[in-house]
């Protein structure tokens, strides 16, 4: 018959209790093993899909910023362009341009029924403005240049009573 295997003794019988044998304990460690490297491997493709998703979304946020830079600009010149159109110089020469003329002086009614400021036409120039006259638009169509209503101009009305005017607070 086989010999009966050896008994260890001393520190050779702690380590070998301390180490397993090699036999049936192998086959049962695979699967664990193979259950850690797959969860490694499944990690690392999952950081590496969260990683590729972060990239994305930076690259579309640098695309927005810089769409946000140029509408921004678009934005500030267009602000640039209403405000030199809205300047009085402005607005006085385009109004010019369509033929408009000033209004004059404005006129206030008090409480009591009297008139502050002195009453004119808007279509009568004041002296500066008399010197100077603007020129006409002209018409491209002769029809167009005849009304085809006939308005009759206003009558200048006489003031009751006229104050001087001032400015409240003055």
């Amino acid at each position: 018959m086989s010999k009966p295997a050896r008994q260890l003794r001393g520190t050779a019988a702690r380590l070998g209790r301390l180490m397993p044998s090699q036999g049936a304990n192998s086959a049962a460690r695979t699967p664990f093993v193979f259950l850690v490297v797959t969860l490694l491997g499944g990690g690392l493709i999952a950081l590496l899909v969260l990683n590729s998703a972060l990239n994305a979304g930076s690259f579309k946020l640098s695309e927005y910023r810089r769409q946000t830079t140029e509408r921004t600009d678009e934005q500030q010149a267009l602000q640039r362009d209403v405000d030199d159109l809205s300047a009085p110089d402005a607005l006085s020469r385009r109004a010019a341009d369509l033929g408009m003329i000033p209004g004059g002086s404005p006129v206030f009614l008090g409480p009591d029924g009297t008139v502050k400021g002195a009453l004119a036409n808007a279509g009568d120039p004041s002296p500066a403005e008399a010197a100077e006259p603007a020129p006409l638009p002209v018409a491209q169509n002769p029809d167009s240049a005849r009304p085809k209503h006939h308005t009759p101009a206003p009558r200048p009305r006489q003031p009751a009573k006229t104050s001087p005017t001032t400015a409240p607070g003055r």
